[in-house]
């Protein structure tokens, strides 16, 4: 049975309405792949908003507060997702990061991940669940939650595809996959069929919506990732 990664973003979970779509997806590639485990983020602009009152509240938030403080956003998303899962009659379990295994280091806002202990998800999987993962965050050795830094669960997805050696990772996002340059501000800007990781993190230096770390990861254990949009059905 192969083992899809899939990853959503916070616009494409912006609404309740967008989480069932969302859901109904990861529903249809269960039922035509086998395994599945999607990363999500937090809903919409929820981590700004929690920066937002974070500031109001101190000037110069705690780092290792702030990171348990965002984490929640991811947390609201993924217990959502495996919700609507639910209601359309599919098992699925939501995990945290430190849930689902993965280690990193202290650095608090921008923490780099050590390793994935995925006997939980696997364990997950074998019972013949979804796994839906909460992006952008882990554990310290001291059991401290970290963040990853921003638009970091393309990261998670990727680690996480690498870890259980996935088929693939599938990066659902607001475009229809790479291109040339943001079909939203460049006319004529073209979309690639095919693109290989150096190229990848090209691009992503002049602002293509990937994370370059989760590139670089990637590159090293030649994950194949998928960019596509999560509001259509067109090939990414």
């Amino acid at each position: 049975m192969s083992l899809v990664v899939q990853k959503y973003g916070g616009s494409s979970l912006a609404t309740p309405e967008l989480i069932k779509s969302v859901a109904a997806r990861i529903r249809s590639a269960h039922d035509t792949e086998g395994n599945v485990v999607a990363t999500v983020s937090a809903m919409g602009d929820s981590t700004d908003k929690l920066l937002s009152i974070a500031s109001k509240v101190s000037e110069m938030p705690d780092l290792r507060e702030l990171d348990v403080l965002l984490s929640t956003g991811e947390l609201q998303s993924c217990a959502l997702v495996a919700m609507a899962l639910k209601s359309m009659g599919k098992r699925a379990v939501s995990l945290s990061g430190a849930q689902a295994g993965i280690r990193t280091d202290s650095s608090y806002g921008k923490a780099k991940i050590a390793g994935i202990d995925t006997g939980r998800i696997n364990e997950e999987l074998e019972k013949g669940n979804i796994v839906i993962v909460a992006g952008f965050q882990g554990v310290t050795g001291d059991s401290d939650i970290t963040t990853l830094g921003r638009g970091a669960s393309d990261l998670t997805a990727v680690a996480l595809a690498a870890g259980l050696n996935a088929d693939r990772c599938e990066i659902y996002t607001d475009v229809e996959g790479i291109y040339t340059a943001d079909p939203r501000l460049v006319s004529d800007a073209r979309k690639m069929t095919q693109v290989g990781f150096e190229e990848m993190l090209e691009l992503a230096s002049y602002g293509a919506k990937m994370n370059p770390r989760s590139i670089e990861l990637g590159m090293v254990y030649q994950v194949p990732i998928l960019v596509a949009s999560s509001f259509n059905n067109e090939p990414g």
